[in-house]
């Protein structure tokens, strides 16, 4: 199954069904997703998370023996199985894997007035289409002080397999929540992070755009870092939306960083000191 048909009540009947005939037939509608690499599968598990059942091909045995140890002892139920490159391959669909793939049950999403209650730094991600730059901005959000992601209608899975295992399972350590409820998600989202205590600041080429490094933005005990696609950037209405505009100066003539990177720069200069 594709991690998007994992996501999907009507093909989980099935999955459920075939697993267990006499069983509750929507007892997987919550979902499922799958971890890759030892240190993935251990974060989720450190995360909370409930394993469904684990694959691994023969070579990473060795080098997963205390994980395997670990879940086949908390969760005794769950089907571990070893098989050959080959079988890897032929089951699985990729010609190279990272390691073992555990499938999980879905947890569910925090709400995000839970989240912004406690947080002094939040980053936004709108429509984020890339598995590899989300990744990559929840392991700088993990490693430079981001208290929770906030991500729009329209922006991908952190969940995903590729995302997961770019992000080394710190998708599973930084909290995350949906917020809006459309395309135009900034009409109640940026208002849902104002009635928080939220200053909001977009980050956009602007010839009214202020630097990353204005004090302004370090001195907000409560920041919202709203962040864009690669290509298109963020909407118009989200940038008139937020208090600031921000860009990151440049040399050399380049306009712009790849979103990952511009993140870990933004992450960076304005972190809660408290």
């Amino acid at each position: 199954m594709t991690d998007g048909e994992l996501r999907d009540p009507k093909q989980l009947v099935g999955l459920a069904r075939a697993c267990d005939p006499a069983g509750e037939p929507d007892r997987l509608a919550a979902g499922l997703f799958v971890a890759e690499s030892v240190n993935v599968i251990a974060r989720a598990l450190d995360g909370g998370c409930t394993p469904f059942a684990l694959l691994t091909d023969e070579r990473w045995l060795n080098g997963a023996a205390g994980l395997i140890g670990r879940i086949v002892e908390a969760h005794p139920q769950v089907p571990v199985a070893v098989v050959s490159t080959d079988e890897m391959r032929s089951i699985t669909g990729y010609r190279e894997t990272r390691g073992p793939l555990c499938c999980f049950h879905r947890p569910a999403e925090p709400d995000p007035n839970a989240l912004l209650a406690s947080a002094h730094r939040v980053a936004v991600l709108e429509d984020i289409t890339n598995y590899t730059n989300i990744g990559a901005i929840f392991r700088s959000a993990a490693a430079l002080g981001i208290d929770a992601v906030l991500l729009t209608p329209a922006c991908h899975d952190p969940l995903f397999r590729r995302a997961s295992r770019v992000a080394m399972g710190t998708v599973f350590q930084v909290p995350w929540a949906r917020i809006g409820s459309g395309a135009r998600w900034a009409e109640e989202g940026v208002a849902l992070l104002r009635g928080a205590g939220f200053a909001t600041a977009a980050l956009a080429l602007s010839e009214q755009s202020v630097s990353v490094a204005d004090p302004r933005l370090k001195a907000a005990e409560k920041l919202a870092l709203v962040l864009g696609t690669e290509g298109d950037g963020l909407a118009a209405d989200t940038i008139a939306a937020c208090d600031y505009t921000v860009r990151i100066p440049m040399a050399h003539g380049v306009d712009s960083l790849n979103v990952a990177a511009a993140s870990a720069v933004a992450f960076w200069e304005t972190r809660w000191e408290s």
